[in-house]
């Protein structure tokens, strides 16, 4: 198949699935090795597309970003619920990054990974907790840092960043939709410095003959992330976690099956 129709499947399954508890790093494993794109080449590509997915979260909610950076620290949700929120996974993800790529990336720990993720949006979902924050700017710092924590689990591939997030979020007193706000938010600041050190780390293996294929990958991501952002919102307020949950254990009994 050719490389750019190739990054262009890619790019949309990371649209669609990078903001829902799904794990868009697992289903571009399992995409990846099911098209036989796969290497150092392919796990970079991979990270860098979800860059695309991000400037999609700029755009949707540009005037909130523009909200937080003007650093008003008196009331509502600012700078410090997002640095609260990447702290946990910044020192994890910096101490344990080599080890992460080198050894996580494969469709056997996506697998595992996809199915713990799933246990825990069912907790989270069962668990007889009280709703305390119903907007973004009702959210508190020590929120912020627990849903943070959760955030670390997604630094197992196939686990979702989003899934943890919201999870954590909810766990925390949340609605669904607060937590699935925040977690979008504190996304961006997190998938750009994870993003950027993977790329300054694997600059060796990108060639001048990779950019069509970078650049098809971001912009697919791009335009599908953007519709995934407002139908997720309204999905989620109606279905809520469960059903993704499912949908998690399914995915990893058919790549079990297919694969193992």
């Amino acid at each position: 198949m050719n490389d750019i129709l190739i990054a262009v499947i890619l790019g949309i399954i990371e649209g669609l699935t990078e903001f829902l508890p799904v794990s868009s790093t697992g289903h571009l494993i399992l995409a990846g090795h099911l098209l036989d794109f796969t290497g150092e080449k392919e796990k970079t590509f991979s990270i860098f597309i979800q860059l695309g997915a991000i400037l999609a979260v700029v755009v949707f909610y540009w005037r909130r970003f523009l909200t937080i950076m003007r650093f008003n620290f008196k009331e509502g949700l600012n700078i410090i619920h997002i640095i609260c929120a990447m702290l946990p996974a910044v020192v994890v993800g910096l101490l344990l990054h080599d080890l992460i790529k080198e050894y996580l990336f494969s469709p056997r720990t996506v697998v595992i990974a996809l199915a713990a993720g799933a246990l825990l949006l069912i907790y989270a979902e069962k668990k007889n907790h009280k709703v305390s924050t119903e907007d973004l700017d009702e959210l508190t710092y020590k929120q912020a840092f627990r849903i943070g924590l959760f955030q670390c689990l997604a630094l197992f591939p196939g686990f979702s960043r989003a899934g943890a997030t919201i999870a954590g979020g909810v766990l925390s007193g949340a609605n669904h939709k607060t937590a699935a706000e925040f977690s979008f938010l504190v996304a961006v600041p997190m998938m750009v410095a994870a993003s950027g050190l993977d790329l300054f780390k694997s600059y060796e293996v990108i060639s001048a003959a990779d950019i069509d294929l970078f650049i098809a990958g971001f912009f697919s991501a791009f335009i599908v992330a953007l519709i995934a952002i407002m139908s997720f919102l309204k999905i989620l307020s109606k279905v809520k976690l469960t059903p993704f949950a499912y949908y998690r254990f399914i995915l990893a009994a058919v790549v079990a099956v297919f694969m193992f």
